[in-house]
């Protein structure tokens, strides 16, 4: 961040809106390939108030999407990089399990993704991991390379790159408006800044963004309850830090989908959460009354019963996180239809953190006018049709 002794600068390369994990390392590969970038972030760092907080993420190679799939070795790769760039542990290896019942599409297509994936019965599962129980008939596919991303410390090191490179990080600072044209012109609560290119990664703030730029994305912020379950007895339930992460493919007491992570966050807690939410205003969303009914709690207290027996069924921790869901719950990545100089990197539907590395890659490609590294047809605007609204 600027030394406030210092004049500060107004023009720059690029300007990336946005210092959650997908801006970041937009700005990092941005700073790495020299050019002068200025990331910006409303709030005052570390904030818990958007996509990127708390402590834990999933990392997996299995997708069901083979477009995904295909990014997640040089997403590990480039993770790999990043610890290594700033001697930080950002990744620890426990496994993962995906549970469902056999012949599931898309627990198919993750099974294939892995290659030669270990596949568990109910008995198996229960011998290799005590605490998971599985429904007669179903089964786990193991992906034994997935893990746990440290998310604050992940997005830490990632800032610390970018400025060690030359990035300059303002936080606190507000966009107030944005004027595009082959400078485009950015005002927030404490400057005016210019630059060619313009990057918009400002997760549940995105949609209010780009309609002052004539564009109508089908963004969804929803706000999700983060919830850590108490372990009836210490250390009995088997499901303690060395214990594999999970999550749910076509389970039918599991709409959505169900994932959790072992305790690392709060010791003897374990992470388990409902893929899904409540519409929300991201500028509302701490005001949700405590009277609110929470049906996702009853969907996960439910699952818990069957499949985690040795955790208490009613949550000892409530947290919050924002998803920013598109309705294909696949990415945004494009550049904005009238304006080509202004990319949008949105959308990212509550499974963007792991690809941050590449998603930061692709967006600083775009913005440059280089050819993507990855196929983007599945990105982009265009697959929504009238999202370009009155002319500017």
């Amino acid at each position: 961040m600027a030394a406030p002794s210092q004049p500060q600068k107004s023009t720059y390369d690029v300007i990336v809106i946005g210092a959650g994990i997908q801006g970041s390392f937009t700005a990092y590969h941005l700073a790495q390939r020299h050019k002068d970038t200025l990331l910006l972030e409303q709030f005052l760092l570390p904030h818990s108030r958007g996509s990127s907080h708390g402590q834990s993420r999933i990392i997996r190679s299995a997708y069901p999407q083979e477009y995904y799939s295909r990014m997640m070795p040089e997403s590990f790769r480039l993770w790999q990089q990043l610890e290594a760039e700033t001697g930080t542990t950002l990744y620890r290896q426990t496994g993962l399990v995906m549970l469902g019942p056999p012949g599931e599409p898309e627990l198919e297509a993750c099974r294939r993704s892995l290659g030669a994936a270990e596949v568990l019965d109910a008995a198996a599962l229960a011998q290799r991991f005590p605490g998971f129980r599985l429904q007669a008939g179903q089964v786990a596919v193991l992906d034994s390379t997935a893990g746990v991303l440290f998310a604050d410390r992940a997005l830490r090191a990632a800032q610390e790159v970018f400025r060690r490179h030359g990035g300059t990080l303002r936080d606190g600072e507000k966009v107030l408006r944005i004027e595009p044209g082959p400078t485009v012109t950015v005002t927030t609560t404490a400057g005016v800044y210019r630059a060619p290119r313009l990057i918009i990664t400002a997760g549940a703030w995105t949609g209010a963004f780009v309609e002052q730029l004539g564009l109508r994305l089908p963004l969804q912020p929803l706000r999700i309850d983060v919830c850590y379950w108490r372990e009836k007895q210490p250390g009995s339930a088997g499901l303690g830090s060395v214990s594999p992460c999970f999550l749910t493919l076509g389970l039918s007491q599991a709409p959505h989908g169900i994932y959790g992570l072992p305790s690392i966050e709060y010791p003897g807690l374990m992470k388990v959460c409902h893929h899904n939410g409540s519409p929300t205003d991201p500028e509302k969303r701490d005001q949700a009354s405590s009277s609110t009914p929470r049906p996702d709690i009853a969907t996960l207290s439910s699952f818990i019963s069957s499949y985690l027996p040795g955790l208490e069924t009613q949550p000892a921790v409530m947290e919050t996180c924002l998803y920013t869901n598109t309705p294909d719950e696949d990415f945004i990545l494009d550049r904005h239809p009238k304006f080509s100089n202004i990319v949008i990197g949105a959308g990212f539907s509550g499974h963007g953190f792991k690809l941050a590395p590449v998603v930061g890659k692709l967006l600083c490609e775009l913005s440059l006018g280089e050819e993507p590294s990855y196929n983007m047809a599945h990105f982009a605007i265009t697959r929504f049709p009238g999202v370009l609204g009155a002319a500017l």
